[in-house]
């Protein structure tokens, strides 16, 4: 009795799936959770640096910022769908971190995102 309701469960989840990574030509990419501890203490250390910071905050930190990654990187691909590109350019990413946030953060980011980009290609 048990196999069948797996067998539901696999069918109906196998539907749920959106349209556009259903019939999608271009390749899909798995993105990972990453570990941004190390770099938060960094950047606390060099704001502030006689202050610390405790695991759970920085495990709160870390969960933060994957979810803004995820949403940023989400949004920008729907966005390269919706062009029916499967190259991911600069200008999905920008558009995409304009939806997603107010606008004086979102023009901080782009600014802070080109300019660190810039930097890395040229150094």
């Amino acid at each position: 009795m048990a196999k069948p309701t797996f067998k539901r469960q696999c069918y109906i989840k196998r539907h749920l799936r959106p349209l556009y990574r259903k019939h999608s030509r271009c390749s899909s990419i798995n993105l990972g959770h990453g570990n941004y501890s190390l770099y938060i203490n960094r950047v606390l250390k060099e704001v502030v640096p006689n202050r610390g910071i405790s695991s759970y905050s920085v495990d709160i930190m870390n969960i933060l910022i994957n979810d803004i990654f995820e949403r940023i990187a989400t949004e920008a691909c729907q966005q390269m769908f919706l062009r029916k590109r499967c190259t991911l350019t600069p200008g999905d990413i920008q558009q995409a971190v304009h939806l997603l946030l107010p606008k004086k953060l979102a023009t901080l980011a782009v600014t802070f995102g080109s300019k660190a980009v810039h930097r890395f290609i040229h150094s």
